[in-house]
């Protein structure tokens, strides 16, 4: 009998996974949260007229983005418009990408709003370095597993992501895990991407067409660019950088 039992202990969960079903394709929304009063730090230079202007907004700016996605793709882009602040320029650059991942050509093509300019960005996978923990949460109704890396040497990223959907994407330009990420976390930029529901809905080939306005750039370059354009913002500069970079 006790053998019965620990032979039934070992065996169901292995016949449960082997009976799990994968999500291969379809579309899932996110909520992009951005703390507005912390994007103004305590030591920040500007005057005590303007923190308190910054007080009187509403704390968060939410948004939503679309990430449609199969085994080999990923299109991530704003559902329908950014919503407007009284300060716009203090969310600062890069709010509204689109960003179509080819993991069959191990690419990544992105189109950002640089202030007045709009750039093409084209180039290889980043080379995210995670570690995943034992930690758990559910999001979007999908049992997720916690992993931390770092991007730009020196910000951490906290993100959430399900094996049940075995397609290493994720919003923005993240990815590189063993399953899909639904939930997002930058600490320094004070933001959130969380999933909010996730739709079985087959996408299209229209549906990862990418758009080939802008000036076209690598990560490389772009970083450059900013360097250059941003060495005299200080503190912002930094921020503004880290965000672009996405």
């Amino acid at each position: 009998m006790k053998c019965l039992i620990y032979v039934l202990m070992v065996i169901a969960p292995m016949l449960l996974k082997a009976q799990q079903k994968f999500i291969y394709e379809g579309t899932i929304e996110y909520e992009r949260r951005i703390n507005l009063h912390r994007q103004v730090s305590e030591d920040d230079e500007r005057s005590d007229w303007f923190k308190n202007l910054v007080k009187t907004m509403p704390p968060f700016h939410s948004s939503l983005f679309t990430l449609q996605f199969r085994e080999n793709q990923t299109m991530y882009k704003i559902a329908g418009e950014l919503p407007s602040i009284p300060m716009p320029w203090l969310m600062g650059p890069a709010k509204e990408n689109t960003v179509f991942t080819s993991f069959n050509n191990h690419t990544r093509t992105s189109y950002k709003s640089v202030f007045e300019t709009k750039f093409l960005v084209s180039d290889s996978l980043n080379n995210v370095e995670w570690k995943i923990s034992d930690e758990k949460r559910t999001i979007a109704g999908l049992e997720c597993r916690k992993a931390v890396g770092r991007i730009c040497d020196s910000v951490y990223v906290v993100a959430f992501y399900t094996d049940e959907i075995p397609v290493s994407g994720g919003p923005e330009s993240f990815e590189g895990l063993p399953g899909m990420i639904l939930g997002l976390a930058i600490p320094r930029l004070h933001t959130t991407w969380f999933a909010t529901k996730v739709q079985l809905v087959k996408p299209s080939d229209k549906d990862f067409s990418m758009t080939t306005k802008g000036t076209k750039t690598d990560r490389t370059k772009l970083n450059a660019t900013l360097q250059a354009s941003l060495k005299d913002w200080g503190k912002d500069a930094v921020r503004y950088i880290w965000w672009v970079m996405l």
